[in-house]
């Protein structure tokens, strides 16, 4: 399951909890693929000319302690590349060495992109930070009235709308960005709008998709045209796809039962995710992006962002509240990009996570230096290999991150075996499920998540819905688990609930922290809306000594007339030939 959930997440040094495992064994041999390497800037004093004096050395060292298959790093300082090269295997199976040139995917860097080509709308005079969401787009609503009126743009791309990630939503729900913005409405928040940060890739989609609508084509295209193009990143692309045609392209690795071992792509067919991580990038094209930055906006030969706009989103929007290392200030989030302090000096990064891929971009502007590590693997190394380039490159002792790390990776493993020596567990013994199990089964719908079906095969429940297929193991009472297909060991509750006359009407899975589990209603036996169905039920009942009607109301409806002084009354298909009353609980 982390990869289902964390296959979008962002590594960073404040995020300790999200490091990578241990060490299984990779190929002896670890190459390095060097591009030009271009001289410092002249001119400084000598005390202040840059030093990698030993990071090839260090690079490969800690691409061993953490097994990590294939590693590229650039770093440009005052306005140069002096540092582009390429280590380990971007296919170890067969060998082929990692380039300045071989694409990784760089999961939510992209979202900075996607608020450099808002940005560039806004500087054209088609969008204003500042203005309500719902007047770019007439459909965009959220569950929060109050919200949906006040959200702006500026919102959307700095984690303030108060809406958690829903991610499972987003990542397993089978819908097209149009859908998953129609569906924004139903998706409960869990704090008030510009009070929280909350991490959220499908408002950082909703802004993607809104730029592409007020330029009159895709996010991508624009993003393709306004960016990649005149900043020379000629091999960035959107897709998997794409990345296997130019040949050189890193395959994603993960560790399996102790050995690190090549995993499917997990966005191989998922062009939804769109601006929240769909990038593909190698070093040598992100250098260009690092300048761009360091140019404040400008790519050499015009100012292809205003410096206005592109200052805005190195500026604090929202506090972080991440746990802090003494070397970082406060953490903030500007537009996306983060924002703290390194030993003093003010850093301004993104990283990038996803299944077999970690990817860190950051830059320090005052002193013209930056800095990008992507690597074919869920690992800490980008943020450690930056850190310590820094340290280098600042002339400041180094600081021993990747022993940080690992010190908080084995408290994790001490924590995780105390727990298990002492048998925790919420479970009931000698219970069993208040049906028998084919009355679990049917169809489940929440108007935001879609459609959950519960089948029964050889004596088993299964849960599937568009991307998930798994079985249900009962675990006490009628609550159920499932594993997540992308990751087994984790586990995750389902709980089924009945109405008033005992029939199972219900299913709830607890899908997203800080809310509660988001429930899905059984839906009508398959048929029960049926026009022709419908009109057999209709006519004269005898109820209590009374005639009651029921008749049919245009093609899907049966109401309810004539039945003491009550108003006409809608009847909602239940099961069979079961209706509820709509307005009164308990009544069928």
């Amino acid at each position: 399951m982390r990869r289902f959930f964390a296959r979008f997440l962002v590594l960073s040094f404040a995020l300790p909890s999200m490091l990578a495992a241990q060490r299984t064994q990779l190929p002896a041999v670890v190459p390095a693929v060097p591009a030009t390497v271009l001289a410092p800037a002249s001119g400084a004093p000598a005390a202040n000319k840059p030093s990698l004096d030993g990071l090839d050395e260090f690079i490969v060292e800690q691409m061993k302690e953490w097994n990590v298959p294939g590693l590229a790093i650039a770093i440009v300082r005052d306005g140069k590349v002096v540092h582009s090269k390429g280590y380990g295997f971007r296919d170890v199976e067969r060998k082929l060495a990692v380039t300045p040139a071989t694409l990784f995917a760089i999961g939510s860097i992209t979202k900075s992109f996607a608020v450099v080509t808002l940005g560039m709308l806004a500087d054209e005079g088609k969008l204003d930070w500042d203005k309500p969401v719902r007047e770019y787009l007439p459909s965009f609503r959220l569950y929060d009235p109050v919200a949906s009126e006040r959200i702006t743009v500026r919102d959307l791309v700095s984690h303030r709308s108060g809406l958690p990630g829903h991610d499972f939503f987003m990542y397993d729900g089978g819908f097209s960005q149009k859908e998953m913005i129609e569906r924004l409405r139903y998706l409960e928040p869990s704090q008030d709008l510009r009070t929280t940060y909350q991490y959220s890739n499908l408002l950082f989609m909703t802004a993607g998709y809104l730029a592409g609508q007020l330029a009159g084509t895709t996010w991508e295209e624009l993003t393709r045209q306004k960016v990649l193009v005149p900043l020379g990143m000629g091999r960035t692309n959107f897709s998997v796809r794409e990345s296997q045609k130019t040949g050189d392209f890193a395959l994603p690795y993960q560790k399996v039962n102790e050995e690190v071992k090549e995993i499917p792509h997990v966005f191989l067919n998922f062009p939804e995710e769109g601006a929240a991580g769909i990038i593909n990038s190698s070093v040598e094209d992100m250098s260009r992006y690092l300048l761009f930055y360091l140019n404040e906006g400008n790519d050499g030969k015009s100012q292809i962002l205003s410096r206005n706009n592109i200052l805005q989103m190195q500026t604090s929007m929202i506090a972080m509240p991440w746990p802090r290392y003494t070397e970082f200030g406060h953490w903030s989030y500007g537009m996306g990009l983060r924002i703290t302090t390194y030993r003093g000096h003010k850093l301004v990064s993104h990283g990038g996570g996803l299944g077999g891929f970690s990817a860190f971009f950051s830059f320090l502007p005052a002193e013209e230096i930056g800095v990008v590590v992507l690597t074919n693997s869920e690992n800490p190394l980008p943020t450690i290999v930056t850190h310590n380039a820094y340290d280098r490159l600042l002339g400041l002792e180094h600081v021993p991150w990747s022993q940080r790390f690992k010190d908080q990776q084995q408290k994790q493993k001490e924590s995780a075996a105390e727990a298990e020596k002492k048998g925790y567990t919420t479970h009931k013994k000698g219970t069993r499920p208040s049906h028998d199990l084919k009355d679990y089964v049917g169809e489940y719908e929440h108007p935001g998540y879609g459609i959950v079906r519960i089948e029964l095969e050889k004596d088993e429940l299964r849960l599937s819905n568009n991307k998930i297929s798994s079985p249900l193991k009962h675990f006490h009472y009628d609550l159920f688990e499932f594993a997540h297909p992308d990751e087994p060991s984790w586990k995750m509750k389902v709980g089924f609930g009945t109405n008033l006359q005992g029939e199972i009407d219900h299913l709830w899975i607890p899908l997203q922290r800080n809310l509660k589990a988001i429930a899905f209603t059984r839906r009508p036996t398959k048929g029960m809306t049926e026009k022709s169905f419908l009109q057999a039920l209709a006519g004269d009942y005898e109820l209590a000594g009374n005639t009651v009607t029921v008749s049919l109301k245009g093609d899907r409806l049966l109401v309810l007339t004539n039945w003491g002084s009550q108003p006409e009354s809608e009847l909602l298909p239940a099961r069979g030939l079961s209706f509820t009353i709509r307005g009164l609980t308990g009544f069928t």
